[in-house]
């Protein structure tokens, strides 16, 4: 196989496992009521349920991290998937409520493997061109959360029920395992970066506890840090309340919901590659492309949702355009964080730094749901999202700013450092 046909296999079969790994994890919401019969638990129960893969998976982030940059990231991946079908069918079998919150934190296990799979591409395409893969990738988020509703929803009960889609999504599971560690072929870390183009044969970098304290040094992965913890509110927020939101302060049938969202989150969908493909055209012309284009998407993210939920109830239209256009941009900046952690940071610690990052976001996680129903009481669903989603966006584009100032002296002192690498191996 060809190195250009062999990366392509690797985009494809990581797009389906992250896909298809999306769906899995996201097509228990919509299962909710049906679960919540079975086992006879109440909606606090059932946060439980959700707040324990959560939990599990933030805590295994720096550990997933560390693991990528020490051993082989194609293996890895390959046991990621296996334990996502594993840990799927025992929650399919669990007897009762206790099995079924311990085998579902369990699926916590392998949520928290991206890192890796960022680190691999990272070494399989150039810097100019990972925003639009990482942008190609990102689409399975919206698009495995519409998967995981058909599964749930019309799949489901022509199965068997919420047990046997457990089933199905567990056996796809262990058959991208197969399709991962058969087929995706590990490669020297930093083999992509421009200053080894000439280096056929060029040594394996190491991950060092040394270069790993950089990371803490780069003043850019301080504004991504931060940023992180902030800009993960808003898609939770999102994620758990639209629909509440649209059902009951905006009047909307079940049928609305669904043909208003399916379309939005195509909508969103694209932004993931939109965001991607611009940060890697402005990076080309200067490294604060990407810093620029997740600028411009929290704030028109903010200007067009802000927008939407102050549309009149009965604008439908006016609202669903706003929303479409909100959904847009709300995505640009996502592919373009991480690209932005790999254009600082060496090879054989990239993993750990995305991981540090993904785990600085998954404690903003936990945060967001809790603080949108404490106003969602006090104020109404509405508002609760809206005064979140801006504030955040607000927030963050400040963080931009600030690495906007520092990216520059960031991403030349790695090309630096890469050269004086590639230096070194030419004699």
């Amino acid at each position: 196989m060809t190195q250009t046909r062999s990366r392509w296999y690797v985009v494809t079969v990581f797009f389906l496992f992250m896909l298809l790994h999306q769906t899995d994890r996201l097509m228990i919401g919509p299962m909710q009521q049906t679960i919540e019969a079975q086992f006879g638990i109440t909606d606090r129960e059932w946060g439980y349920v959700n707040s324990g893969a959560l939990l599990i998976g933030t805590i295994l982030y720096p550990l997933w991290g560390y693991l990528y940059d020490r051993y082989a990231r194609s293996k890895l991946l390959g046991l990621a998937s296996l334990i996502w079908g594993l840990t799927t069918w025992l929650s399919a079998i669990a007897p009762n409520y206790r099995a079924f919150l311990m085998t579902r934190a369990s699926t916590g296990i392998d949520d928290s493997s991206y890192p890796g799979l960022y680190s691999l591409i990272a070494d399989y395409f150039g810097p100019t061109l990972r925003g639009k893969i990482y942008g190609l990738l990102q689409l399975t988020q919206p698009l495995g959360y519409l998967l995981g509703m058909v599964m749930a929803l019309m799949i489901a009960p022509l199965i068997g029920g919420w047990r046997q889609a457990f089933y199905v999504t567990g056996s796809l599971g262990l058959a991208v395992a197969a399709a991962i560690y058969f087929g995706v072929q590990e490669i020297p870390r930093g083999q992509a970066e421009p200053e080894f183009s000439e280096n056929p044969e060029m040594q394996t970098f190491r991950f060092s506890w040394s270069e790993a304290r950089q990371i803490f040094k780069k003043k850019t992965m301080w504004f991504i840090f931060l940023q992180g913890f902030f800009g993960i509110f808003p898609w939770n927020v999102i994620t758990f309340f639209i629909f509440g939101y649209l059902m009951t302060e905006r009047g909307y049938s079940n049928e609305e919901v669904l043909f208003t969202m399916a379309p939005v989150i195509l909508i969103l969908a694209g932004g993931f590659f939109l965001g991607g493909w611009l940060g890697d055209a402005l990076f080309k012309k200067t490294h604060k492309g990407r810093i620029l284009v997740a600028c411009a998407g929290v704030l028109l993210g903010a200007v067009f949702l802000y927008l939407a939920i102050q549309t009149p109830i009965s604008a439908r239209t006016e609202f669903f355009i706003f929303m479409g256009l909100a959904a847009a941009f709300m995505p640009l900046s996502s592919p373009n964080v991480t690209a932005t952690v790999f254009d600082i940071t060496p090879p054989e610690v990239r993993s750990t730094a995305q991981a540090i990052e993904y785990f600085i976001e998954n404690i903003g996680a936990v945060a967001a749901p809790t603080l949108a129903g404490i106003l969602s009481v006090a104020y109404g669903k509405g508002p609760a999202i809206l005064w979140i989603c801006v504030s955040a966006w607000v927030i963050c584009f400040f963080f931009y700013l600030g690495a906007f100032f520092t990216i520059d002296a960031d991403v030349k002192s790695l090309r630096m450092q890469m050269a004086e690498r590639a230096q070194k191996e030419n004699g």
